[in-house]
C-alpha cells in the first residue's frame, strides 16, 4: 500500500519566509538535513487534518484545514518505511496562528523562519525540490525514482 504523507509550506509572504525544521541526528532518515514540517497520515485521517496535526506537533503553528492550498504533489516509487511508494501532498498556508517552537527535539535539532531566497542546500531532495518549485511557480508534481 502506498503511504500517504503531508508537507506544509507556512509562507510569510510579506516578509518573504518560510518556516523550515533541520533533521536531528537521531531521526529515522535525512539526519542533519532540512526539511518541511512532514508526517504520515493516520488510518481513517483526512490528508488536510494530516497537515495540520503534523504542523503544529512538529512547529506549535496552528492552521485551519480548508487555508490550505494544493502547493505540490510528490509520487515516490520508494521511501523509508515505504516500500511500496509515497505520495506526498505538500500544502501551502498563508494564515497560522503562533510562533515556530522546536516541539519535538528528539527528532529536530531546530525550527526556524528562512528567507525564501536562502533555502539551505543540505535538504531533503523530494521535499525540497517541491519547495523551490512552489516559490518559483514552476511544475506542481514531481516524481521520485520512477523509471
Amino acid at each position: 500500500m502506498t503511504l500517504l504523507v503531508a508537507a506544509v509550506i507556512v509562507h510569510d509572504k510579506a516578509a518573504n519566509r518560510v518556516v523550515l525544521l533541520q533533521r536531528s541526528e537521531n531521526a529515522k532518515f535525512a539526519q542533519g538535513m532540512w526539511d518541511l514540517p512532514v508526517g504520515k497520515s493516520e488510518q481513517d485521517e483526512p490528508i488536510t487534518e494530516t497537515a495540520v496535526r503534523e504542523l503544529h506537533e512538529e512547529t506549535g503553528l496552528t492552521v485551519k484545514p480548508d487555508s490550505l492550498k494544493v502547493a505540490h504533489i510528490i509520487h515516490g516509487a520508494w521511501g523509508v518505511e515505504a516500500p511500496n511508494g509515497f505520495l506526498t501532498v505538500v500544502f501551502a498556508a498563508h494564515e497560522w496562528t503562533g510562533e515556530p517552537e522546536n516541539r519535538e527535539p528528539r527528532k529536530h535539532s531546530q525550527v526556524r523562519w528562512v528567507g525564501a531566497d536562502a533555502i539551505p542546500d543540505d535538504f531533503v531532495d523530494t521535499t525540497g525540490s517541491a519547495l523551490r518549485r512552489y516559490l518559483s511557480g514552476g511544475p506542481e508534481v514531481s516524481l521520485d525514482g520512477w523509471r
